[in-house]
């Protein structure tokens, strides 16, 4: 009294008794469940309000994750760009041609409306370069684990 317990390949698979049922489902792989991965804790748990995680492969979730690490990292990054001029700033002229001292630029928001368009075409061209240029194709997710590049603490400097 042989049972069709699913098709593989256009071939259908048989099992005789119960024992061999549950051997073949102890076979089959398991779906990935993002759920359970590094991260999720109290008190939010998994958190995926737009349902981005749902259903996808293992692959899928490390590029995933590897773009939050790196998007984490630059708003770490823009963050202390923010605060460092309350305390210091760079000596010299940040254009010549304009006569402009960094220390003639204001501290916060109103900063952006004095740096010469100069200044943010250089500014959008590094973002540019740090994005596309510097190793476009680094898929580090494939391999390892997400957000590892294999340069050191800071990304930059290698094995430290």
């Amino acid at each position: 009294n042989a049972k069709v317990v699913e098709y593989v390949d256009g071939k259908a698979r048989f099992v005789v008794d119960d024992a061999s049922a549950a051997a073949a489902a102890a076979m089959k792989p398991k779906a990935f469940v993002a759920k359970g991965q590094l991260g999720a804790q109290a008190p939010l748990g998994f958190w995926d309000p737009l349902g981005y995680c749902e259903g996808i492969t293992e692959m899928e979730f490390k590029k995933l994750r590897s773009s939050e690490i790196k998007h984490g990292r630059l708003a770490m990054m823009a963050t202390i760009g923010f605060i460092t001029p309350f305390y210091s700033k760079l000596p010299g002229y940040l254009s010549l041609s304009k006569d402009i001292k960094f220390e003639d630029i204001p501290v916060g928001i109103t900063a952006i409306s004095k740096v010469p368009a100069a200044g943010w075409v250089q500014i959008l061209l590094f973002a540019a370069l740090c994005e596309f240029g510097l190793g476009p194709s680094i898929q580090e997710w494939k391999e390892g684990q997400p957000g590892d590049y294999g340069r050191g603490a800071l990304g930059m400097f290698g094995p430290i």
